[in-house]
Protein backbone atom coordinates (compact mmCIF):
# COMPACT_ATOMS: atom_id res chain seq x y z
CA UNK A 1 0.00 0.00 0.00
CA UNK A 2 1.12 3.42 -0.53
CA UNK A 3 1.85 5.93 2.04
CA UNK A 4 0.42 8.68 0.25
CA UNK A 5 -1.89 10.96 1.40
CA UNK A 6 -4.55 12.73 -0.44
CA UNK A 7 -5.16 16.09 1.01
CA UNK A 8 -6.58 19.72 -0.23
CA UNK A 9 -5.80 23.06 -0.02
CA UNK A 10 -6.47 24.60 3.64
CA UNK A 11 -5.26 28.50 3.97
CA UNK A 12 -4.11 28.60 7.57
CA UNK A 13 -2.93 32.40 8.55
CA UNK A 14 -3.28 32.26 12.14
CA UNK A 15 -0.94 34.98 13.67
CA UNK A 16 -0.09 36.10 10.56
CA UNK A 17 -0.78 40.16 9.95
CA UNK A 18 -2.31 41.58 6.54
CA UNK A 19 -2.86 44.77 5.94
CA UNK A 20 -5.23 45.74 3.08
CA UNK A 21 -5.52 49.44 1.69
CA UNK A 22 -8.94 50.22 0.02
CA UNK A 23 -10.82 47.69 2.84
CA UNK A 24 -14.29 50.13 3.09
CA UNK A 25 -15.80 48.29 0.39
CA UNK A 26 -16.17 46.38 -2.98
CA UNK A 27 -13.16 44.70 -3.53
CA UNK A 28 -11.32 44.90 -0.48
CA UNK A 29 -14.11 44.74 2.03
CA UNK A 30 -14.15 41.38 0.53
CA UNK A 31 -10.31 40.32 1.16
CA UNK A 32 -10.46 41.69 4.41
CA UNK A 33 -13.01 39.13 5.44
CA UNK A 34 -11.42 36.12 3.45
CA UNK A 35 -7.74 36.88 5.35
CA UNK A 36 -9.85 37.54 8.39
CA UNK A 37 -11.32 34.33 7.81
CA UNK A 38 -8.57 32.33 7.61
CA UNK A 39 -6.85 33.20 11.02
CA UNK A 40 -4.88 36.48 9.80
CA UNK A 41 -5.41 39.78 11.97
CA UNK A 42 -6.56 42.73 9.17
CA UNK A 43 -5.38 46.00 9.45
CA UNK A 44 -8.07 47.65 7.29
CA UNK A 45 -7.31 50.60 5.78
CA UNK A 46 -9.30 53.87 4.07
CA UNK A 47 -8.95 57.41 3.86
CA UNK A 48 -11.78 57.51 6.91
CA UNK A 49 -12.17 54.88 9.73
CA UNK A 50 -15.84 55.36 9.77
CA UNK A 51 -16.02 53.64 6.58
CA UNK A 52 -14.62 50.74 7.54
CA UNK A 53 -16.98 50.07 10.79
CA UNK A 54 -19.51 47.66 8.76
CA UNK A 55 -16.11 45.61 7.60
CA UNK A 56 -14.28 45.60 11.20
CA UNK A 57 -17.33 44.77 13.01
CA UNK A 58 -18.38 42.01 10.82
CA UNK A 59 -14.73 40.33 11.00
CA UNK A 60 -15.01 40.47 14.96
CA UNK A 61 -18.22 39.37 15.13
CA UNK A 62 -17.46 36.01 13.46
CA UNK A 63 -14.68 35.75 15.85
CA UNK A 64 -11.75 37.39 13.80
CA UNK A 65 -9.22 39.92 14.53
CA UNK A 66 -9.28 43.61 12.53
CA UNK A 67 -8.89 46.98 13.28
CA UNK A 68 -9.82 49.84 11.48
CA UNK A 69 -6.99 52.62 10.46
CA UNK A 70 -7.68 55.91 8.48
CA UNK A 71 -4.26 56.99 6.21
CA UNK A 72 -4.28 58.98 2.91
CA UNK A 73 -2.39 56.62 0.76
CA UNK A 74 -1.27 59.40 -1.08
CA UNK A 75 1.24 60.77 1.87
CA UNK A 76 4.29 58.88 2.49
CA UNK A 77 4.41 60.28 6.11
CA UNK A 78 0.69 58.76 6.55
CA UNK A 79 1.59 55.89 5.32
CA UNK A 80 4.86 55.07 7.38
CA UNK A 81 2.42 56.14 10.19
CA UNK A 82 -0.01 53.79 9.45
CA UNK A 83 2.68 50.72 8.90
CA UNK A 84 4.51 51.35 12.54
CA UNK A 85 1.07 51.34 14.29
CA UNK A 86 0.30 48.01 12.52
CA UNK A 87 3.38 46.69 13.79
CA UNK A 88 2.50 48.55 17.38
CA UNK A 89 -1.10 46.06 17.22
CA UNK A 90 0.39 42.81 16.72
CA UNK A 91 3.96 41.93 17.87
CA UNK A 92 5.89 43.85 15.22
CA UNK A 93 5.51 42.19 12.47
CA UNK A 94 3.64 42.34 9.02
CA UNK A 95 3.31 39.49 6.52
CA UNK A 96 0.60 40.73 4.17
CA UNK A 97 0.37 43.52 2.26
CA UNK A 98 -2.65 43.41 -0.38
CA UNK A 99 -2.34 47.38 -2.33
CA UNK A 100 -6.08 47.52 -3.36
CA UNK A 101 -6.97 50.91 -2.64
CA UNK A 102 -7.77 52.66 -6.51
CA UNK A 103 -10.08 55.67 -7.96
CA UNK A 104 -11.23 56.61 -11.03
CA UNK A 105 -11.80 59.87 -12.87
CA UNK A 106 -12.88 58.75 -16.42
CA UNK A 107 -12.99 61.05 -19.44
CA UNK A 108 -11.40 60.92 -22.69
CA UNK A 109 -7.98 62.21 -23.31
CA UNK A 110 -8.37 66.10 -24.70
CA UNK A 111 -11.09 66.85 -21.42
CA UNK A 112 -9.36 65.12 -19.01
CA UNK A 113 -7.21 67.44 -16.45
CA UNK A 114 -4.49 68.01 -14.87
CA UNK A 115 -6.08 67.09 -11.49
CA UNK A 116 -7.85 64.32 -13.32
CA UNK A 117 -4.89 62.57 -13.91
CA UNK A 118 -2.49 63.31 -11.01
CA UNK A 119 -5.04 62.36 -8.40
CA UNK A 120 -5.85 58.96 -10.41
CA UNK A 121 -2.05 58.18 -10.50
CA UNK A 122 -1.40 59.35 -7.18
CA UNK A 123 -3.75 57.23 -5.66
CA UNK A 124 -3.58 54.02 -7.66
CA UNK A 125 0.22 54.05 -8.30
CA UNK A 126 2.34 56.54 -5.94
CA UNK A 127 0.09 54.61 -3.27
CA UNK A 128 1.20 51.39 -3.76
CA UNK A 129 4.58 52.41 -3.78
CA UNK A 130 5.04 54.16 -0.33
CA UNK A 131 3.36 51.51 1.02
CA UNK A 132 5.41 48.70 -0.71
CA UNK A 133 8.51 50.49 0.43
CA UNK A 134 7.06 50.84 3.84
CA UNK A 135 5.94 47.23 4.27
CA UNK A 136 9.37 46.04 2.96
CA UNK A 137 11.37 47.13 6.15
CA UNK A 138 9.63 44.70 8.58
CA UNK A 139 9.66 42.39 6.22
CA UNK A 140 13.36 41.88 4.68
CA UNK A 141 13.78 41.48 8.65
CA UNK A 142 11.70 38.75 9.03
CA UNK A 143 13.02 37.68 5.73
CA UNK A 144 9.52 36.48 4.84
CA UNK A 145 6.57 38.50 3.28
CA UNK A 146 3.54 38.48 0.90
CA UNK A 147 2.79 42.11 -1.23
CA UNK A 148 -0.41 41.21 -3.71
CA UNK A 149 -0.98 44.68 -5.87
CA UNK A 150 -4.00 45.12 -7.36
CA UNK A 151 -3.93 46.46 -11.10
CA UNK A 152 -6.59 45.88 -13.71
CA UNK A 153 -7.34 44.67 -17.28
CA UNK A 154 -7.74 48.01 -18.08
CA UNK A 155 -3.90 48.36 -17.50
CA UNK A 156 -3.34 45.14 -19.63
CA UNK A 157 -5.26 46.38 -22.80
CA UNK A 158 -6.40 50.14 -22.07
CA UNK A 159 -9.62 51.31 -22.14
CA UNK A 160 -11.23 54.50 -24.11
CA UNK A 161 -12.21 57.23 -21.32
CA UNK A 162 -9.26 55.84 -18.68
CA UNK A 163 -6.18 56.97 -19.94
CA UNK A 164 -5.06 57.71 -16.26
CA UNK A 165 -6.63 54.61 -15.00
CA UNK A 166 -4.81 52.21 -17.44
CA UNK A 167 -2.03 54.41 -17.21
CA UNK A 168 -1.85 53.75 -13.36
CA UNK A 169 -2.57 50.03 -13.98
CA UNK A 170 -0.27 49.14 -16.35
CA UNK A 171 2.56 50.74 -14.15
CA UNK A 172 1.49 48.35 -11.50
CA UNK A 173 2.54 45.42 -13.53
CA UNK A 174 6.01 47.05 -14.11
CA UNK A 175 6.32 47.88 -10.63
CA UNK A 176 4.94 44.72 -9.06
CA UNK A 177 7.89 43.02 -11.59
CA UNK A 178 10.47 44.50 -10.40
CA UNK A 179 10.29 44.75 -6.70
CA UNK A 180 9.77 41.03 -7.03
CA UNK A 181 13.08 40.73 -8.57
CA UNK A 182 14.90 42.82 -5.76
CA UNK A 183 13.13 41.32 -3.21
CA UNK A 184 12.95 37.24 -4.01
CA UNK A 185 16.00 36.63 -2.67
CA UNK A 186 14.08 37.58 1.19
CA UNK A 187 11.31 35.09 0.78
CA UNK A 188 9.16 38.10 0.20
CA UNK A 189 6.81 37.19 -2.97
CA UNK A 190 5.29 40.40 -4.92
CA UNK A 191 2.55 39.59 -7.21
CA UNK A 192 -0.38 41.14 -9.25
CA UNK A 193 -3.74 41.01 -10.13
CA UNK A 194 -5.70 42.23 -12.64
CA UNK A 195 -9.17 41.62 -12.66
CA UNK A 196 -11.50 42.25 -15.35
CA UNK A 197 -15.63 43.38 -14.82
CA UNK A 198 -15.95 42.61 -11.39
CA UNK A 199 -19.66 43.34 -9.73
CA UNK A 200 -19.37 45.59 -7.38
CA UNK A 201 -21.00 48.96 -6.57
CA UNK A 202 -18.46 51.03 -8.71
CA UNK A 203 -19.50 48.30 -11.31
CA UNK A 204 -23.42 48.51 -10.93
CA UNK A 205 -22.74 52.31 -11.44
CA UNK A 206 -22.27 51.68 -15.09
CA UNK A 207 -25.56 50.83 -15.63
CA UNK A 208 -27.48 47.63 -17.11
CA UNK A 209 -26.99 48.35 -20.94
CA UNK A 210 -22.86 49.17 -20.32
CA UNK A 211 -22.97 45.88 -18.14
CA UNK A 212 -24.76 43.78 -20.61
CA UNK A 213 -22.30 44.95 -23.03
CA UNK A 214 -19.41 44.07 -21.15
CA UNK A 215 -20.77 40.36 -21.08
CA UNK A 216 -20.75 40.09 -24.68
CA UNK A 217 -16.51 40.55 -24.71
CA UNK A 218 -16.54 37.73 -21.69
CA UNK A 219 -16.25 34.06 -22.76
CA UNK A 220 -17.56 33.18 -19.15
CA UNK A 221 -20.96 35.09 -19.99
CA UNK A 222 -20.99 36.55 -16.65
CA UNK A 223 -19.18 39.71 -14.46
CA UNK A 224 -16.99 37.88 -11.65
CA UNK A 225 -17.55 38.53 -7.98
CA UNK A 226 -15.50 39.98 -5.02
CA UNK A 227 -15.18 36.95 -3.70
CA UNK A 228 -13.71 35.28 -6.64
CA UNK A 229 -10.92 37.68 -6.68
CA UNK A 230 -10.95 37.81 -2.68
CA UNK A 231 -9.87 34.11 -3.03
CA UNK A 232 -7.20 34.84 -5.86
CA UNK A 233 -5.53 36.93 -2.82
CA UNK A 234 -5.77 34.27 -0.37
CA UNK A 235 -4.25 31.70 -2.41
CA UNK A 236 -1.44 34.20 -3.11
CA UNK A 237 -0.94 35.07 0.55
CA UNK A 238 -0.76 31.45 1.27
CA UNK A 239 2.13 28.63 1.82
CA UNK A 240 0.87 27.02 -1.54
CA UNK A 241 2.13 30.35 -3.64
CA UNK A 242 5.58 30.19 -2.07
CA UNK A 243 7.40 30.00 -5.38
CA UNK A 244 5.36 32.23 -7.50
CA UNK A 245 6.41 36.26 -7.39
CA UNK A 246 6.38 38.74 -10.48
CA UNK A 247 3.61 37.10 -11.94
CA UNK A 248 0.24 38.99 -13.30
CA UNK A 249 -3.15 36.69 -12.59
CA UNK A 250 -5.78 37.88 -14.92
CA UNK A 251 -9.68 37.21 -13.15
CA UNK A 252 -11.45 38.29 -15.97
CA UNK A 253 -14.11 35.34 -17.40
CA UNK A 254 -11.37 34.65 -20.29
CA UNK A 255 -12.08 38.44 -21.65
CA UNK A 256 -8.44 39.15 -22.29
CA UNK A 257 -7.47 35.16 -23.29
Amino acid sequence: MSDVKLSSLRVDLKDQVALITGASQGLGKAMALRLAGAGAKVACVARSVDKLAEVVATIREAGGTAEALACDVTDSASVDRTVEEVLKLWGDRLDIVVNNAGITRDTLVPRMSDDDWDQVIATNLRGTFLFTRAATRPMMSQRRGRIINISSVSGLMGNPGQANYSASKAGLIGFTQTVARELAKRNITVNCIAPGFIMTDMAAKLGETILGEAKKRIPANRLGTAEEVADCVLFLASDAAAYITGQVLVVDGGMTA
